[in-house]
């Protein structure tokens, strides 16, 4: 589409080329394609890039949800509370697992969830708090974390887009009892297909996922308990190992991409810009802006072959699979931002000439004079 691309993974390829061939050539010649040594390396080296005990990989951001919820033994019954503006797999696990998502709404800056809010939404039922950090924005751990200390209840960080994000210096997925990422190709830290993470600091829980994502099986063709089979795959372990050293260069060239973005368009009245709380460090999985002309600015966009995404048109409780499930519920900021969000191109290796002619596009937008 035009000159410039949504997210652009070849230039990404092309960079370490060397390095990620030489890796899965390794694995080819191996064979170890199912648990292989580069999958217990890269789970050590992302603990310590993290500074956690236990990383267990395993298949996707999705399964590391599953996993999670699991080894919390949350099932039929059981409440979790979390946003209804995330992707679907934040709630797709519980239901699938009989729970039930409990949404509240978000806060208006940050797009994370309001921990005023969630204190509220507590009742005997509930059984864990799953913040998102969206697009990037650490969400609130500390109000978070207070509210879930007053309860006893665990917080389980979905930090799929938010591999290397920090609050006050403390990395994003250290600061829940269980915390699940996604290795998505698109990601801060993407393999060549689908794979995920949890991550903790308790022996029990890294033992029972570890369990759980393996048939629920330690011994070969003996089962502990009910698993499912979500293994990190050797190749993709091997990719990840390879990008993993260039992962903080990655995310310092998404900040750069939104520092420009941030100086050339923060004049523009009818756009409202990312927001970045006090003492954190956003990664900008995506460079998500807001308008109330989004539908006109969509078309102007396309008009100047200009890619953009919208993240998320419509929220989880409106959503057909899930509306049962919120039967009623408003959450008037959640809504909103289904309405108004749009995201631009971002990815680390964007050019100067590339951000200059997004720039350009925005800048020539003219919004309605009425709505």
């Amino acid at each position: 589409m035009g000159d410039v691309k949504l997210v652009d993974l070849h230039r990404q390829y092309l960079a370490l080329k060397p390095e990620i061939d030489a890796a899965m050539a390794n694995v080819l010649a191996t064979t170890a394609f199912i648990r292989g040594p580069e999958v217990p390396a890269f789970e050590s080296a992302f603990a310590g890039f993290l500074g956690v005990k236990h990383v267990i990989g395993c298949g996707s951001g999705t399964d590391a949800l599953q996993i999670a919820y699991m080894a919390l033994g949350i099932g039929p019954g059981d409440e979790v509370i979390t946003t209804p503006f995330t992707f679907v797999a934040t709630v797709e696990a519980l239901v699938l697992l009989g729970a039930k998502p409990v949404y509240v709404d978000i806060d208006a800056h940050t797009y994370n969830l309001d921990a005023n809010a969630v204190a509220k939404a507590i009742t005997p039922k509930t059984k864990a708090i799953v913040p998102v950090h969206l697009y990037g924005h650490p969400a609130d751990m500390d109000a978070l974390a207070t509210v879930a200390c007053a309860h006893n209840l665990p917080l389980i960080e979905d930090a799929a887009q938010a591999t290397g994000a920090r609050i006050a210096g403390r990395m994003v997925g250290t600061l829940g009892l269980l915390s699940c990422f996604s290795f998505f190709p698109a990601k801060n830290l993407g393999c060549f297909g689908d794979g995920g993470a949890v991550a903790t600091n308790d022996d029990r829980l890294a033992d029972a996922c570890r369990l759980i994502a393996n048939h629920g099986s330690k011994q070969r063709y003996f089962h502990e308990v009910v698993g499912i089979n979500s293994r990190l795959d050797t190749l993709q372990a091997a990719v990840l190992l390879a990008k993993l050293p260039h992962l903080e260069s990655f995310n310092e060239g998404r900040i750069r991409v939104a520092t420009r973005y941030n100086e050339a368009l923060r004049d523009l009245p009818w756009l409202t810009l990312p927001r970045v709380a006090p003492n954190v460090r956003h990664v900008y999985q995506q460079y998500s802006v807001r308008t109330q002309h989004r539908d006109a600015f969509a078309k102007h966009l396309e008009a100047n072959d200009i890619p953009y995404a919208i993240h998320y048109p419509r929220p989880l409780h409106q959503q057909p699979a899930f509306a049962q499930l919120a039967a009623g519920a408003r959450f008037p900021v959640a809504e909103k931002l289904a309405e108004e969000v749009l995201s631009l191109p971002m990815f680390p290796e964007m050019t100067d000439n590339e951000i200059e002619l997004v720039v350009a596009a925005v800048r020539s937008f003219a919004p309605p004079l009425s709505m």
